[in-house]
């Protein structure tokens, strides 16, 4: 038995929709056996916008019951039967997103029409209900109200019963094992079964074949998929968008987060949005007091014009700076890890050897402090970060010339490398960014043992 539905909702997101309209159809598969539609009392505004889509205005919900009311004759009509729709997450979810904030569960298998469709009708330009209809000559009066939707969404889905190969397709579609039902309606499943577990970059792409979302992961086939199982309304409206998926392996997740990086600054991508920020950038400098003392601070980039080094939040120039404290045992206090303090008393540096308890002259800590600010000066300009390749015949490497990210490759195991010209015919150049130069950096700083002088 299934319970063929559609809803109308005001539109203000996953968790902010509320229904105005509910439309439910129970289907033996012969025809319609029962039938319940009712307006909702969304108990919020309707915007104009909705109002002129689907002719629901708020004097037409005024006196019309509360979700509450009604959930009995939801439960009732729905129990252990199929849930059917066009686009099933989005109806399903909506539904058991309100009956959860009402303390009730609900829970029903379900089957997406849009899904359906596309495996058992193929060829259509558009699987959206107002036009696949209008290809298959199925009547559609009241389009976007619920009950004009639902029943011809009834209609849509005894021609789907009928097609052939509809009882494989419908057994497949059921097994909660295929995962048929989490997948985006518009997605066919080859697309993400073809996903490789091994770290990496995957696109996702609408229909016209435009990259409209760029991610990185360790396990590409895991991280996709959770973009389905996510319920916030972004995560929702880009897998309403997903028509087909694309990756590029690259072994580690440091060249996935470089090459993330590199293709939205490309692509700019609709649905990515941190990289399109400004990143704020902290510079580490020095300055003498007036009592001769040195001091190692952090402020923002542009209050540090000459800075020693670059981090890219609070937290990472203080994680810095403590290196440097506990590298040259200097004081937390003169290294601003403590403020308003006589004497220092830092929670993790515990042995200050330093001038704020009096037991170090001014010359003999501004000499330490002198070797800190050297071994800065000294760091490598060109260095060669060694990482896992893509298979086991291969290593990746990452290239930092003259300080800045120049690129990253992959090469056989067996070739020699001695010179950093070695790699030439191997590397593929990239651009430095500030948010390639903070990945670099950050790897840098968690990992010393992978990088190399050459």
């Amino acid at each position: 038995m299934y319970t063929i539905i559609d809803i109308e909702t005001t539109g203000n997101g996953i968790k902010g929709n509320k229904i105005t309209e509910i439309s439910i159809f129970k289907y033996d598969g012969h025809e319609v056996v029962e039938e319940y539609t009712s307006l909702v009392n969304p108990e919020c505004e309707i915007s104009s916008f909705i109002t002129s889509l689907t002719g629901i205005d708020n004097n037409m919900v005024r006196n019309a019951p509360v979700l509450e009311d009604i959930i009995p004759e939801i439960e009732a009509i729905t129990k252990d039967t199929i849930f059917v729709a066009h686009s099933v997450n989005f109806d399903y979810n909506v539904i058991k997103n309100e009956f959860k904030q009402l303390g009730r569960e609900f829970s029903r298998k379900k089957l997406c029409t849009v899904r359906l469709s596309r495996k058992l009708l193929p060829g259509y330009n558009s699987y959206s209900l107002g036009k696949l209809t209008a290809a298959l000559g199925i009547p559609l009066t009241d389009r976007h109200r619920a009950r004009g939707d639902a029943h011809a969404t009834v209609l849509l889905f005894h021609k789907l019963l009928r097609s052939e190969n509809a009882e494989s397709v419908f057994k497949l579609f059921l097994n909660s094992k295929s995962q048929e039902a989490t997948l985006p309606p518009a997605l066919p499943k080859e697309e993400y079964d073809k996903l490789p577990t091994t770290p990496g970059v995957y696109y996702f792409k609408n229909e016209k074949g435009k990259i409209i979302y760029v991610g990185k992961a360790i396990n590409i086939k895991k991280r996709v998929l959770g973009h389905f199982y996510d319920k916030k309304t972004k995560e929702i409206t880009l897998c309403s968008e997903t028509a087909s998926l694309d990756f590029e392996e690259t072994g580690n997740e440091l060249i996935a987060l470089l090459k993330e990086s590199a293709e939205i600054k490309h692509h700019y991508p609709k649905y990515n949005s941190a990289q399109k920020r400004t990143i704020q950038q902290y510079g580490i400098f020095s300055y003498e007091d007036r009592n001769g003392i040195i001091h190692l601070a952090f402020n923002k980039i542009k209050m540090t014009p000459n800075a020693l080094a670059i981090c890219y939040s609070p937290t990472e120039a203080r994680q810095y700076l403590e290196a440097l404290c506990n590298t040259f045992e200097l004081c937390p206090k003169y290294c601003h890890l403590q403020e308003n303090v006589t004497s220092c008393s830092h929670y993790k540096i515990k042995q200050c050897i330093g001038i704020c308890s009096d037991t170090d002259l001014v010359n003999t800590y501004n000499e330490r402090v002198q070797e800190a600010l050297q071994s800065l000066k000294e760091i490598q300009s060109d260095l060669v970060i060694k990482t896992k390749g893509r298979n086991g015949e291969e290593n990746a490497f990452v290239i930092i010339q003259e300080n800045s990210y120049a690129g990253y490759g992959f090469v056989p195991k067996e070739t020699p490398i001695e010179h950093i010209e070695d790699l030439e015919n191997y590397i593929i150049p990239q651009k430095n960014t500030l948010e390639t130069q903070r990945i670099v950096e950050s790897y840098i700083r968690k990992n010393p043992n992978a990088i190399f002088s050459l």
